[in-house]
């Protein structure tokens, strides 16, 4: 081979492995571009889902009021909200339960002050929107400290409450309602967080089985604290 020749070959070479490591450079260019795109692509969709999910879940339409832990009346309460959400209140607590019936105010503002939450429909709900809503009562937060009830003249579909908040829906399976159970239910605002609402000393009947104040037993309820329930998602 002359030199010219081998020259000619030296060059020839360097050209196609020059123009292999231009390839090479452009697909990982392409490469490290694509994935580049496809994680600026995600991080957007994450992005707006939890945006989204924030403003679904955001408890900004939450109404709150300011009480103290009330004071013990056998009477019937002028409550200024409704339903209620703080203020005197009976001797005794309603049974946290889920009833079919109205029961009455002065019960159920007494287990708010224990750390309930109620929530309220309105009679005329579909039942298969009340079954959503009892779905949902009975599957978040701690059962120990939910009431679910009928409410007469509500100013919502479904109203929940708790000491000192309220929040009005239109929709039982808003996903702001279990949100709302969560942040409230034995919230830094309760009275009495923690206290019982059950025992032998709770109301059981509806407020069409029982008059108001209840029968006086000769002992005063034992407001005892329950055992700490897990906070269940």
């Amino acid at each position: 081979m002359t030199k010219e020749k081998a020259q000619a070959r030296r060059e020839h070479l360097q050209k196609m492995r020059a123009e292999q490591q231009r390839k090479a450079r452009r697909a990982a260019l392409l490469m490290w571009g694509t994935g580049g795109l496809i994680v600026v692509v995600l991080v957007g969709v994450v992005g707006v889902y939890l945006v989204n999910q924030a403003r679904v879940t955001s408890l900004d339409a939450v109404t709150s009021y300011k009480y103290e832990a009330g004071q013990h009346v056998a009477k019937t309460v002028a409550y200024k909200e409704s339903p209620p959400v703080g203020g005197e209140h009976n001797n005794y607590w309603q049974q946290c339960a889920v009833y079919d019936k109205p029961i009455h105010n002065e019960h159920a503002v007494h287990s708010l002050e224990h750390g309930a939450v109620w929530i309220t429909y309105r009679a005329d709900l579909p039942k298969a929107q009340v079954d959503a809503l009892k779905e949902v009562a009975t599957s978040t937060g701690q059962q120990d400290y939910m009431l679910v009830s009928p409410y007469p003249g509500l100013p919502a579909p479904v109203v929940a409450s708790a000491w000192g908040h309220q929040l009005k829906l239109q929709d039982p399976s808003d996903p702001k309602l279990p949100a709302f159970i969560k942040k409230y239910q034995n919230g830094s605002d309760t009275p009495e967080p923690g206290a019982i609402c059950g025992g032998p000393d709770a109301i059981t009947t509806t407020a069409d089985q029982a008059p108001l104040p209840p029968e006086p037993t000769g002992n005063t309820p034992m407001e005892t604290l329950a055992p700490s329930p897990t906070q269940s998602k």
